[in-house]
């Protein structure tokens, strides 16, 4: 940034120049807060002639005409030109008046008549031009064709000789003389080719359109009056490519008066930066715009939730950044967050979506890899937020509703985290004291007790106390232990149905008889449970078809990945189940019977019988002569199905 400057500092000290220089980047990427915080007061403390340089900056946005123009230099350049104006009568004989002066007195005008005097007006000394420097900042925004302005602002470089710096996207500006007269360019373009015949016999693989495209940049882009006209009137173009944190600093300054915010932000800037530069817009200005709108974001929140944790605030943060660039970026697939109503169908589609493979939510795989890459929280999506930032409406009722499952869900988090048994699992007991140590046994021992041990830890954890009663670093009685845990572990599998599907099992070879014994205790609570379970839920994961499918295939792909519920529904009700969804669905699920039975031998023997009959039902279903695109897909589930067999 600060080469930049120096040659820019460099042209302007330069004795005479009949150039401008040019600054170009990305629209929103602080360009114009580059001019007004840094260069803008570098340029004024340099001297010319024993007296400073005096920026005039005009922003081009908007201007609708070369009038307007000169309306804004004459009032920016001699405030007080009125008045001096009224003095002059007669110039014939006067000193040569500047160009931009020249400017200033076509528009008087604009202000009424004057009666001017005879006196002759020394316009070298009041009109100087050799301390003057020009900024026109949005050339590609303004409604006059560029051309027109390029050669209006070439009066003042060229004749005069004064300082000018234009400040543009080149990206757009190029976009914009592309699109110029596009109606009669397209005319022009399609004439042409058809006179080829190169319309009828369209010889390559492109649409038609992107043929007429390219014909038209053939045609008009070989006399491209702004190239040329640039090249006269431009010396040297800068790349302007901002400093992040620097630019981020000033924003976060502009809340000190918000001190809990202030402070907020300065410590996660890390986070602010991470998330402006995944979006890949470089637009400062939508950063603007989304920590503005994270200001009324976290003030309610504060208001109602005093105490939130500040990793909520944090993945608030992101999400809110995440949201505002996806959506004020004119993201094509911003329609996808809008549909999702909450966190729960936010995490089932990412999960499902994943291990199917599913293209149609590939959109949310990249939205959840670009932000929250090294964010493992369970809750991501604030629907309150996305609401807001798209409709400007702060619903309090969401705002309750995520914030208090959030805070849930980190209870949830911590209470995995917080498991005193995993201390012994993972040799951090080692640490202890000798009556830390104590203290650990009885509470790891309470969590056996209640069930609060993941059912395939059991095995393990029986283990390590068997080696510390071994060892005498615990006294216990063996059977009274051996009772202990296989009342926990009964109590594990009824509570936790999730962990029986936790691909955790512990596959060691044990020589020891009482871990021998529970290890076949486990594996007789877990084909009990599974049984009793799998009849009591298959009705209702199957209910989940058609109108919940997403959380049909979490439920599936996630509990239920090694429960074989599939045995315990009738093969009837699946094949009327699978005639009832989308083709999308369809296909969707062919993928998932593949990945259910990928390598698990085990369920396959469970669910076979059904499988088959579900088979026999799809085969029968397709005796008749005429397919549609569902019995195409039946067919390749069916086919599936016996090769799986």
């Amino acid at each position: 940034m600060e080469e930049l400057i120096e040659n820019i500092c460099e042209y302007i000290k330069k004795p005479y120049t009949d150039y401008a220089i040019m600054i170009n980047g990305e629209w929103g990427s602080g360009k114009t807060f580059f001019w007004n915080n840094k260069l803008r007061k570098r340029l004024e403390s340099i001297k010319v002639n024993g007296k400073n340089y005096k920026t005039i900056y005009m922003s081009l946005y908007g201007i609708n005409s070369l009038d307007e123009i000169s309306k804004k230099i004459f009032i920016e350049t001699n405030p007080t030109m009125n008045r001096t104006l009224k003095k002059v009568s007669d110039a014939r004989e006067g000193n040569i008046i500047p160009e931009y002066v020249k400017t200033g007195l076509d528009m008087a005008n604009f202000f009424g008549n004057f009666s001017f005097s005879p006196d002759r007006i020394d316009f070298a000394k009041n009109f100087s031009v050799d301390d003057k420097i020009l900024c026109f900042d949005d050339l590609e925004r303004a409604n006059v064709d560029v051309i027109d302005i390029l050669g209006y602002i070439n009066n003042f470089v060229e004749h005069d000789g004064i300082k000018t710096i234009l400040i543009c996207n080149e990206k757009e500006l190029a976009i914009k003389f592309k699109n110029k007269n596009i109606e009669l360019k397209t005319m022009i373009a399609a004439y042409i080719l058809d006179k080829k015949d190169a319309l009828v016999k369209n010889t390559s693989d492109k649409p038609l359109s992107n043929v007429i495209e390219n014909e038209i940049s053939e045609i008009f882009e070989k006399s491209n009056d702004y190239e040329r006209i640039k090249e006269k009137l431009i010396g040297e173009t800068f790349e302007y490519i901002p400093e992040y944190a620097y630019i981020l600093s000033g924003m976060i300054l502009k809340y000190s008066y918000n001190d809990k915010l202030s402070e907020f932000l300065k410590k996660n800037t890390s986070v602010i930066i991470s998330a402006f530069k995944k979006s890949n817009t470089k637009n400062l200005r939508i950063l603007k715009h989304a920590l503005n709108d994270f200001e009324k974001i976290y003030d309610n929140v504060l208001l109602k939730y005093e105490d939130i944790n500040i990793d909520i605030l944090r993945t608030m943060l992101t999400f809110d950044l995440a949201i505002s660039f996806e959506i004020k970026s004119g993201s094509a697939s911003k329609e996808k967050l809008k549909d999702i109503s909450s966190n729960e169908e936010y995490m089932s589609l990412l999960y499902t979506s994943n291990l199917l493979n599913d293209t149609d939510n590939f959109y949310l795989r990249e939205f959840d890899h670009k932000y929250f890459e090294n964010n493992f929280s369970k809750y991501k999506f604030f629907k309150f937020i996305e609401v807001y930032i798209r409709t400007r409406y702060l619903d309090e009722k969401l705002l309750k509703e995520d914030i208090e499952n959030a805070m849930d869900s980190l209870k949830e988090e911590k209470k995995e985290v917080n498991k005193k048994y995993l201390k012994v699992l993972n040799g951090e007991y080692l640490k202890l004291s000798d009556i830390e140590f104590d203290n650990l046994v009885i509470q790891v021992l309470e969590e056996i007790k209640n069930g609060n041990v993941s059912f395939y830890d059991y095995v393990l954890l029986f283990a390590m106390f068997k080696y510390f009663i071994d060892v005498k670093l615990v006294i216990y009685d063996i059977e009274k232990l051996y009772d202990i845990f296989v009342s926990g572990m009964e109590k594990s599998a009824k509570k936790h149905i999730i962990l029986l599907s936790d691909i955790r099992m512990d596959n060691k070879q044990y020589t020891d008889e009482y871990i021998k014994k529970l290890k076949k205790t486990e594996e007789k609570i877990l084909k009990n449970m599974t049984k009793s379970i799998t009849g009591q839920k298959a009705e209702e994961v199957f209910s989940y078809i058609p109108n919940d499918i997403s959380k049909f295939y979490k439920e599936m792909i996630n509990e239920y990945r090694n429960i074989p519920i599939l045995a315990n529904i009738d093969s009837q009700v699946i094949y009327h189940k699978l005639t009832s969804i989308s083709n999308y669905d369809l296909s969707n699920i062919i993928n998932l019977i593949k990945l259910r039975y990928d390598n698990n031998t085990t369920l396959l023997k469970n669910e076979k019988k059904n499988l088959i009959h579900l088979s026999k039902l799809i085969d029968d279903h397709l005796s008749n002569d005429k397919r549609g695109i569902k019995e195409i897909l039946l067919y390749h589930l069916s086919s599936e199905i016996k090769n799986i067999v």
